[in-house]
């Protein structure tokens, strides 16, 4: 049930249109409906989806949206019907915020692919906000070992990183386009299970490559340059089309290029040859409840290191243009000031 003392207002920031800044606002803090949790937001990570959102990449985003879906916090109140957490516990809010249960793909343990699927800071208010509401079903206890600003980017970072190295199978060499939030976890993930790591940065970026290395990587490099050697697998987190035909070229015969953004630049064309001899490219869409937790219990095992720059809440512009610009090393967290 709803806690006494809640009907105030919260300060979050807003996007009204795609293509415009975030706006500090204050707003009544929101109700939970039967199913939902409330929760106080800690922290809050930036993902570059986020970005996508903002800067207009993807399609129809509520508007206006508070967005943000690496959230940490503490639950406030609980829905009428909520009956599995309590007052005070600790909660994750990822991405994937809802979905029909009644699907072909809900039934068959693809949720991810769920067509009415709705998303927390894309059609669901989000966690750029001191507040915000979440279904229960799709919030997750955080492991201990973490606190609430590491804990955040293992929310999204983490979650889709780990989904897209399982979409890659046992493969024992694997390259990694874009050394940001979520590769610098997937490469602890990695030597932890004794694979080799090839990264490859934007070109020049020798801070990346040194970062790539301090995280694991036998080597890293250029995107511009070819593989050392011949890859199992490649994982593509850069937005960037043009890596498809410099990752088919890097792997193996028989190999997989798994494309792990929800949104990438153009693809250009290529030849057939550097497909050819059963190479896959495939793409990650979304994640699974399946998927959090497998991966919140790992990570806690390995251990993870997460690597964070903070920032006040009301600073979400300039650590989304940090992002949006290439300036950051690990994961950007906005810290609400209670």
């Amino acid at each position: 049930m709803n806690s006494p003392g809640l009907n105030k207002v919260m300060r979050a920031m807003v996007l009204d249109a795609p293509r415009e800044p975030v706006k500090l606002r204050c707003l009544p803090r929101p109700q939970p409906a039967a199913s939902e949790l409330l929760v106080k937001i800690a922290a809050c990570a930036i993902c570059r989806t986020d970005l996508h959102v903002v800067d207009g990449e993807l399609p129809d985003p509520k508007c206006p949206i508070i967005p943000g879906h690496e959230i940490v916090g503490r639950i406030a109140a609980l829905g009428s019907n909520v009956g599995n957490f309590s007052v005070g516990e600790r909660v994750g809010i990822p991405w994937l915020g809802w979905t029909c249960g009644k699907c072909r793909y809900c039934r068959s343990g693809h949720e991810n692919l769920c067509p009415a699927a709705r998303f927390t800071g894309y059609q669901i208010d989000g966690g750029y906000a001191e507040f915000t509401t979440a279904d229960a079903r799709y919030c997750f206890r955080i492991p201990d070992a973490y606190s609430d600003v590491e804990a955040a980017p293992l929310l999204c970072a983490g979650l889709i990183g780990y989904r897209a190295l399982k979409m890659a199978g046992d493969a024992e060499k694997v390259g990694i386009y874009g050394f940001g939030a979520a590769a610098h976890i997937v490469a602890q993930v990695l030597r932890h299970q004794g694979r080799t790591l090839f990264a490859f940065t934007a070109p020049g970026d020798t801070a990346a490559q040194e970062f790539a290395l301090e995280m694991g990587a036998a080597w890293a490099g250029g995107s511009d340059l070819p593989s050392p050697e011949p890859l199992d697998a490649a994982v593509i987190f850069a937005p960037v089309g043009g890596l498809v035909p410099a990752a088919l070229r890097a792997i193996r015969p028989g190999g997989i290029v798994v494309c792990g953004g929800i949104h990438m630049s153009e693809i250009p064309a290529f030849p057939y040859d550097i497909l050819w001899r059963e190479k896959r490219l495939v793409s990650v869409a979304n994640l699974t409840r399946r998927d959090a937790e497998e991966f919140l219990t790992l990570a806690p095992q390995i251990p993870v290191r997460v690597t964070t720059e903070t920032f006040p809440l009301s600073c979400a512009n300039t650590a989304l243009a940090r992002l949006r610009e290439g300036r950051l090393i690990g994961a950007a967290v906005l810290v609400p000031q209670h």
